[in-house]
């Protein structure tokens, strides 16, 4: 069994007022991903997502191809502490 990874993501660009959270919601509900999104001040979107490396990757790829809508011009990942992380991925 794969051992479940935790991860902080946060994409710079146009990506509030776009639909990115809910379009990031559904994609890691399909992938059976945990965690949440949310709007940053900065006008970024962070994600914390706690699932199989893979499963992660996957979401990582869906969001910089976008919703259509949503444009990355800049990102950052790192490992996170998930230990509050319960059995849902939701918009905060």
């Amino acid at each position: 069994m794969e051992e479940k990874e935790c991860k902080k993501i946060v994409f710079f660009g146009l990506v509030q007022g776009v639909g990115f959270r809910w379009f990031i919601k559904k994609n890691a509900q399909k992938l059976g991903l945990k965690g949440h999104v949310r709007n940053l001040d900065d006008k970024s979107v962070e994600i914390i997502v706690l699932g199989k490396d893979f499963d992660i990757d996957s979401l990582f790829a869906i969001c910089m191809k976008g919703n259509g809508f949503s444009k990355i011009s800049d990102y950052n990942i790192e490992k996170w502490n998930c230990k509050d992380i319960k059995d849902s991925f939701k918009i905060l």
